[in-house]
């Protein structure tokens, strides 16, 4: 996709008063707005100018836009924030995507971040506009501006009406000063004509007719492509190489090793085989002779991993992160005990499209096209190999075949410096699904002990909950394997369910497999352990198991984060948990009797900001069962986009599905054993149940929604098959022998 140079922001406002080409406003997101992942960037970009509001003479209006659309809809919800404030004409509303520019933009996006980021700044800026082109009007008739007002990209006054179209408006607008957009005044959300509106998608044509320009389509006049042969083993490296078969092999330009990169990009290195094609590079490779250096990972596997959590399972949690009341002491005093242990195994975030990236290097500048949800990371990345300041290196942000957080990462953009620092050509490097599914940065694998007792009246007397896990923050953050491990919480910390008596450990587990940020992050292993934790604390009393929940959330109120520096920040609502849950139940028909091996199951949970409740129901056979249907209710505030929120909510629920009943990935000898989608399966179409989304209407500002139902899915599920069945399941993926 095209995207407009990189301009200077004193520079680019002069040329637009001085031309009256466009009224331009420019305006700073919330750090928010950048993904929980990059929290430590807040510090080093105050106060930048992110975006940018252009209204051009022929009245199109077109956000310059620093998130990156990799399927979730953001090219379609942001400007309908935009849009509102300006009262601009839907139909002449048009986005771009932003160069990559730290220093005017907030780039990078993820941790559902982006409309609950971008929400008020959006509107601010649209609403300056707005006040732009009034004042203009108002200017031009010699009248007061408030005797006018926008509507539908026009702004209009008297009776009978006289108007100007916006872009009649914007050589003298232009020329005006900006107003102050902490003071600009809002439109009442009960005036709203576009949010809340079931709006298709911009991007839809162009990616329905095959026009869209994805990463994996980005072509360059003399473009040679790359694939790179990796060590099978976690941290293995080249011993040697015979490269005499792969140049034999016709196509194939070059063939060389490229080293590996540290924490920042996190590479394996390996050997690149360059070509005129991908398919004489694949086959260049194929023939490639490697010795590898496999390293001490080589004796990793699964099951080693697992006795390893059985090991720090046996002992206290080195680390206390939570200690409220004494835990253990009511535990010890209880009559009615449960304990369970749960396991969640690596998880592969298979975007559909593979990691790719093209870039060209020259003397003095480079470019590259990448599909990223961190451009300003794969900028610094190539401007490090490059040897140019980051200013000289343009990347151009493409549109992604999904993201999940895999591609806020910079390896594959480290790769292909590399091979394009030595080629004087444009190479783009292409991953294989195999090279995508065996050089992930997996989900961790983790193992939980939860402990809960219950009083006389069947109230939760104590909850206690150990973790043993292979830690995103031991590899990612400079703490290493120093950091406490609350990160491997998230949500989990903060517990809903009344007690007085709360304990959370935590154990490192050591591994080389590489891991990170994958669909809602530690919340899909908290709210899978959690919400089945409490559904058998709820069978021990004997008691319904929302009827339960209910009672142990209790009465309305505000529950503070838990964790340093968390407890004013967005507190949980159990207000809004209760009514996802109530939702959710009476859509669902909770009270309504199935037949005989049948079941329902229910769960809720907190994350991003967001409210999310599922009932999953089930038809369970010897050693099967099959998803009947799944019903959701959200509460991520108030809606921008109802069809782009429905189908975040069905993509969640299908991404987590797949997780809870097929995938894992296993490790042996250092090396992962899945490699395509034959042994590692999507949810095919067929499998797929439906799945009932019903949405609460809310006043509150906008939450995160690409992630809040990954963490519901896999609980309600497994809740589901208890009540078919009475088999508790307690590991994922679920397996057959789990079930006889």
């Amino acid at each position: 996709m095209a995207t407009a140079p990189v301009v200077n922001r004193r520079d680019f406002l002069k040329k637009s008063a001085a031309g009256s080409a466009a009224l331009v406003i420019g305006f700073h997101l919330s750090p928010r707005a950048f993904g929980d992942q990059a929290k430590d960037q807040e510090e080093k970009t105050p106060n930048p100018f992110d975006a940018w509001v252009r209204i051009t003479p022929d009245n199109r209006v077109t956000l310059v836009l620093g998130k990156s659309e990799m399927g979730q809809g953001v090219y379609t919800s942001l400007p309908m924030i935009l849009a509102e404030e300006l009262c601009a004409d839907w139909k002449q509303v048009r986005v771009e995507q932003a160069p990559t520019n730290p220093k005017i933009y907030d780039l990078g996006t993820g941790g559902s971040g982006s409309v609950e980021g971008s929400w008020l700044p959006l509107r601010q800026a649209g609403a300056a506009a707005r006040e732009l082109l009034i004042a203009a009007a108002a200017k031009k008739w010699e009248v007061g501006a408030d005797t006018c007002k926008a509507k539908n990209g026009y702004v209009v006054h008297g009776h009978p009406e006289r108007s100007f179209r916006f872009g009649e408006l914007v050589a003298e607008a232009s020329k005006l000063p900006i107003p102050d957009l902490h003071k600009v005044p809002l439109k009442n959300p009960s005036d709203f004509v576009i949010v809340g509106r079931e709006v298709l998608r911009l991007d839809a044509a162009a990616k329905s007719t095959g026009s869209a320009k994805f990463g994996i389509d980005s072509r360059v006049p003399g473009m040679l492509y790359a694939v790179i042969a990796r060590c099978p083993v976690f941290e293995g490296k080249v011993a040697s190489f015979d490269a005499t078969k792969a140049k034999a092999v016709p196509g194939v330009r070059d063939v060389f090793e490229i080293k590996t990169s540290g924490r920042g990009a996190s590479t394996t290195g390996g050997v690149a085989v360059l070509a005129d094609n991908s398919w004489a590079a694949i086959q260049g490779r194929k023939a490639l002779a490697v010795n590898w250096d496999e390293g001490p990972a080589a004796n990793e596997s699964s099951d080693e991993l697992r006795k390893q959590f059985l090991e720090n399972a046996a002992k206290p949690g080195k680390n206390v992160l939570r200690n409220d009341g004494d835990a253990d002491a009511a535990l010890s005093a209880s009559a009615k005990k449960v304990e369970a242990i749960y396991e969640l195994p690596f998880a592969a975030h298979v975007c559909m499209e593979p990691m790719n990236c093209t870039v060209h290097i020259g003397p003095d500048s480079a470019e590259a096209w990448v599909p990223s949800q961190g451009p300003q990371w794969a900028q610094a990345v190539i401007a490090e190999i490059a040897k140019l300041p980051p200013e000289k290196v343009v990347v151009h942000t493409t549109l992604m075949g999904g993201g999940f957080g895999r591609r806020y990462h910079a390896d594959f953009v480290m790769e292909a410096a590399q091979v394009a620092k030595i080629s004087s050509n444009p190479v783009m490097v292409l991953w294989t699904r195999e090279d995508d599914m065996q050089h992930d940065f997996y989900r961790p694998a983790s193992y939980h002990r939860l402990q809960g007792a219950l009083d006389g009246e069947g109230k939760l007397a104590a909850w206690k909950h150990f973790q043993t896990s292979t830690s995103i923050a031991a590899k990612w953050s400079q703490k290493g394997a120093d950091d406490p491990g609350m990160g491997e919480f998230g949500s989990g910390a903060t517990i809903p369910y009344s007690t007085p008596n709360v304990r959370i450990e935590y154990t490192l587990a050591h591994s080389s497999a590489p891991r990170a940020w994958w669909r809602s992050v530690e919340h899909s292993s908290s709210g899978f352990v959690m919400e089945s934790f409490v559904d058998e604390l709820a069978h021990a009393s004997g008691q319904n198991p929302l009827a339960f929940r209910l009672k142990l959330i209790g009465d309305d109120r505000k529950i503070p984060q838990f964790g340093e520096g968390r407890e004013d920040y967005h507190p949980l609502d159990t207000a809004r948990l209760k009514g996802v849950l109530r939702l959710a139940a009476e859509k669902a028909g909770w009270d309504k009797p199935l037949p005989q091996a049948q079941g329902r199951g229910i769960a809720a949970f907190y994350s991003f900001f967001s409210y999310v409740a599922a009932v999953a129901e089930v038809a369970a056979h010897p050693s099967s069962f099959k998803v009947k249907r799944l019903v959701c209710a959200v509460d991520c505030g108030r809606v921008v986009n109802p069809n782009g929120v429905r189908a975040q909510v069905e993509s969640a629920a299908i991404y987590a599905l797949a997780a809870t009943v097929k995938d894992a990935i296993t490790v042996d000898r250092g090396r992962v054993v899945q490699a395509n989608f034959n042994d590692y399966e999507m949810i095919r179409m067929n499998e797929a149940p439906p799945i009932d989304v019903y949405l609460v209407p809310s006043s509150e500002d906008p939450s995160g929604i690409g992630e809040p139902t990954v963490p519901v899915i896999a609980p309600a599920l497994c809740n589901a098959i208890f009540n078919a069945t009475g088999k508790r399941l307690r590991r994922l993926p679920i397996r057959g022998e789990d079930l006889g």
